[in-house]
């Protein structure tokens, strides 16, 4: 298993945010929702995208993509400085910028489609994914905010498919868009680490190393295996010292560490489903008593996993 496909195994969207917007100019949108991550597509006209936290205004043409996962709100419009019209708030809702207007109905088109006309000079797709992924957390933060990929630079096939299909009003078809924006994510993912000028992160990097990358496999398959170091330079084909001395020079920290985080964002991740027992979550990630995976939990993470399962069943854990 490579690094990115480990990353994005566990986490699914599940009951995510889809819409085909269709918007005749002028026409801005604040959004404001701090939703984890919003995967945004042209499909016809343009839009221009711009972050609060920083940077100027982006252009989207048909078959560009933005992938968006900071919680600072951001603008998208017609064109650059054109005021928004609607604020996006958390929960998806749209209001007038003064809040006092609901626009949700007022603007809605049709099954997942919403908008000013469904003549609209503009058509774009949003997915938004509802709850923050525990293991998608080392991965997210080695990418930018806002990331752009223009059509060309990512595989847009999905594109058309996924345009096909939203406004569809099907038996399963929740489950089937689901899946459909990961594919779509991990399709924009994997072209924007393959960029020649990509930045990417150590661990990513690292996968591609003949020793690390080996051990690195066996971490994310066997997450429950009793790891050493030993063991793993053994596995490695190299002496334990070679491997550890290694390993942190290229993933940038010793491998007991890295298995210790992997380990504790797959526990994060099992204990979203509640009717999981603690002990049964240890033995799945490593751990030889659900007292072992508690005092590592909350040594890492500040809170026990009782404390954690609570506030994301209170929260979602956005």
């Amino acid at each position: 298993m490579d690094a990115l496909t480990s990353l994005l195994d566990g986490p699914r969207a599940r009951g995510a945010f889809l819409m085909r917007v269709v918007l005749e100019p002028p026409w801005g949108i604040r959004v404001e929702e701090q939703a984890p991550v919003t995967v945004a597509c042209v499909v016809r006209g343009e839009a221009w995208i711009r972050p609060d936290s920083g940077g100027g205004w982006t252009r989207l043409g048909p078959g560009d993509v933005a992938v968006v996962h900071e919680p600072a709100p951001y603008e998208v419009a017609d064109a650059p400085g054109t005021p928004p019209q609607t604020v996006i708030k958390p929960g998806g809702c749209a209001y007038t910028p003064d809040g006092r207007v609901d626009l949700c109905e007022a603007m809605e088109l049709g099954v997942r489609t919403w908008g000013t006309g469904p003549d609209g000079a503009t058509a774009m797709l949003i997915g938004t994914y509802q709850t923050r992924d525990e293991v998608s957390r080392r991965l997210l933060g080695a990418l930018p905010g806002l990331l752009t990929l223009r059509r060309g630079e990512w595989d847009g096939a999905l594109l058309a498919l996924l345009d096909a299909q939203i406004a569809r009003d099907e038996p399963g078809q929740e489950i089937v868009l689901d899946r459909m924006l990961d594919l779509l994510l991990i399709s924009v993912l994997r072209a924007w680490f393959a960029r020649p000028a990509a930045e990417a992160p150590p661990w990513y990097r690292a996968h591609g190393d003949p020793v690390v990358g080996r051990a690195l496999r066996l971490i994310h398959d066997q997450p429950a295996h009793p790891w050493t170091v030993s063991a793993l330079a053994a596995r490695a084909g190299v002496s334990r010292a070679g491997l550890a001395r290694r390993f942190a020079a290229l993933v940038g920290e010793p491998p007991m560490t890295y298995l210790t985080g992997w380990r504790l964002a797959l526990a994060a991740e099992l204990l979203r489903e509640p009717d999981t027992t603690l002990d049964a979550v240890a033995r799945r990630v490593g751990y030889g008593s659900a007292f072992a995976l508690s005092a590592a939990f909350k040594r890492e993470r500040g809170v026990s996993p009782s404390e954690y399962r609570a506030e994301y069943a209170l929260t979602g854990a956005r």
